[in-house]
């Protein structure tokens, strides 16, 4: 009788898609400095040789993982809403559903905190016209002239922003769940048009 070999949690062979999971899971818990080939190999119980049969380099693993995270927020994030026909009722489901999401506001804080890395810098640049593109498109379709869609859709990104800062990189006391759903209510009646 032959024995079964021993069964293991991650995949017969690693997909480059693996390698950049990996990589984004590092970026979210000890920032975009802690991505490492060794590390990640030891991570994903593999050899360096399965990192360089998929990659040329860690600047080409960034470029993949910080694909990755873009598009995820495109299938996320904007690929949910576009199911709400009603502007105003889209805002608030985006709101909701930013307000509730963690890994990616993680990911998103420990970026800015890479600002100047040549890879990080035109993804950031990317991900913020477009957060900003869509809620001015939809604050627009919510009833209000360019200008003011543009000002809004300002003070909404920056009131995100802003908030990541606080709790996330200042350390700020993280607020109970009741002050938190007050809180993200109070933002939306604030800058969701009536």
């Amino acid at each position: 009788m032959v024995a079964a070999a021993p069964k293991t949690d991650r995949p017969a062979r690693l997909r480059a898609e693996d390698w950049a999971v990996a990589a984004l899971d590092v970026i979210a818990e000890q920032g975009l400095a802690a991505v490492a080939v060794e590390p990640l190999a030891r991570r994903l119980g593999v050899t360096k040789g399965s990192f360089y049969w998929h990659f040329p380099s860690r600047e080409a693993l960034l470029v993949a993982a910080l694909e990755r995270w873009e598009a995820m927020e495109q299938e996320t994030v904007f690929g949910q809403l576009e199911a709400i026909p009603e502007p105003r009722a889209r805002l608030r489901a985006l709101f909701q559903l930013v307000a509730h999401e963690l890994k990616p506001h993680i990911i998103y804080s420990e970026l800015l905190k890479a600002l100047d890395h040549p890879v990080v810098q035109p993804v950031l640049h990317r991900v913020s016209q477009r957060r900003l593109d869509y809620l001015t498109a939809s604050f627009r379709q919510a009833g209000l002239n360019r200008q003011d869609a543009q000002n809004r859709a300002r003070l909404t990104y920056a009131a995100y922003v802003g908030f990541l800062q606080l709790s996330l990189q200042l350390g700020q006391p993280r607020l109970h769940h009741d002050e938190f759903e007050a809180y993200v209510g109070h933002v939306m009646a604030t800058l969701i048009p009536a």
